[in-house]
């Protein structure tokens, strides 16, 4: 039988950072919240102590379509750093996030989200985390 763990998806952002979580059995990602990145650790700190168990933290990696960096990467990877740092015993994964914003949106269009819902402060952020952790689910069943 698998591991019962939640996984953390985070959506670095220089403002805002979206959250999401899987359940326990790690079948589907939902929405957390969207906090300031000093809120988003307080955050991810609660969710290990009191939602657990967390077994991994998935940070989503930006790069542009021709696969370099940008200055959205170097945020992603202090954010990665920090996260290392305070849980040593979590792992944490980048999980390429490239077009997910938008793919975020058209799914909230898809599924009937009102325009003013869709562009309420933080929807998209974390819808966003969400689809960043459900393709890393899908990319890494093994986990």
């Amino acid at each position: 039988m698998a591991k019962l763990g939640r996984i953390i998806g985070v959506d670095v952002g220089r403002k805002k950072v979206g959250l999401a979580r899987t359940d326990l059995l790690r079948t589907s990602a939902n929405p957390i919240g969207t906090f300031t990145p000093v809120d988003s650790h307080k955050e991810i700190e609660r969710q290990i102590t009191e939602e657990g168990p967390v077994i991994a933290v998935v940070v989503g990696w930006p790069l542009t379509p021709q696969d370099e960096h940008t200055h959205a990467t170097e945020l992603a990877g202090d954010y990665i750093r920090f996260i290392e740092g305070k849980f040593k015993d979590i792992p944490v994964y980048k999980m390429d996030e490239r077009f997910t914003s938008r793919h975020a949106m058209q799914i909230m269009v898809e599924s009937g989200v009102s325009k003013s819902k869709r562009h309420e402060k933080g929807r998209l952020d974390q819808a966003a985390a969400a689809l960043i952790l459900q393709q890393f689910l899908e990319a890494h069943p093994e986990i």
